[in-house]
This record gives C-alpha cells, sequence and structure tokens, in this order.
C-alpha cells in the first residue's frame, strides 16, 4: 500500500511539474520577418551587449545592452523601456544572442513588471539565427 501510494505520489510529481516551471511563448524568425515586412506595430527588445547589437540587430529594435540581465543593473536598462511598452498593446520580442537564458531572464522581469504574458515573445534562436541579413540594420 505504501509503495503503490509513493508511486502515486511521484507520477503526480512528475505530471504537474511542467505547470510550475516557467512558460515562454516564442515567435519564429519567418514571422518576425512577416511582421517586419508588413508593418506590424511590434516591440523588439534587443538585450545583445553593445558590439553585436552594433554589428547587427533587426530594424527599429530598442538597444538595452542589457545581456545577460542577471544584475539589477542589467534589469534597470531593461527598465527604461517600460513606460514606451505599458503605454502600447503591441507585442514585445526578446531577442538575445542566441534565444536562450538572457532573454527568459529578460521576459520574466518584464512580466514581473506588468508586461501580459500575452503580449511577450522570444526569438527562436536569437539574433544569432536570424536568416534573413538583408533585414538587418547596422549602428
Amino acid at each position: 500500500m505504501k509503495k503503490s501510494f509513493l508511486l502515486l505520489l511521484i507520477v503526480l510529481f512528475c505530471l504537474l511539474s511542467p505547470a510550475w516551471a516557467g512558460s515562454y511563448q516564442y515567435i519564429s524568425s519567418a514571422d518576425t520577418r512577416d511582421n517586419l515586412n508588413n508593418k506590424v506595430p511590434m516591440a523588439l527588445i534587443d538585450i545583445q551587449v553593445e558590439e553585436e547589437f552594433n554589428q547587427h540587430h533587426l530594424p527599429n529594435a530598442l538597444a538595452t545592452y542589457a545581456y545577460p540581465v542577471k544584475s539589477d543593473a542589467d534589469k534597470s536598462r531593461i527598465d527604461a523601456f517600460l513606460p514606451q511598452l505599458k503605454e502600447s498593446s503591441e507585442i514585445v520580442v526578446v531577442v538575445c544572442p542566441r534565444g536562450g537564458g538572457g532573454a527568459k531572464r529578460a521576459y520574466d522581469h518584464l512580466e514581473k513588471q506588468g508586461i501580459a504574458s500575452e503580449r511577450l515573445f522570444i526569438l527562436e534562436k536569437g539574433q544569432q539565427g536570424w536568416p534573413y541579413p538583408e533585414l538587418l540594420a547596422q549602428k
């Protein structure tokens, strides 16, 4: 009986643990490209370091230089754009070097600051995975 109960608890834990983990929305490069080409309003929050941003970034990206979004100083660089983000209803796309941990931390921070999760997206594969060089802007 104890073994059955323990097994049931383990199974329930395994099934429910994804519900406790952070959930993120992603947007593909193709969808982002289409949004850019069709002039769909969206805020591109680019967290790349300054050197990488200067080498390549998406048009109209908001340069935060917040990567890796671990310190309060990093987060404050994102916070500078909060009034602009809160005044609009457009989607917010976090652009990270590779679309990994820094993007998730930026996403979490924006959500904690009151940006609705329905509006938040992470660019899949980040800036380094962007396959459309003709659409890149350079500083």
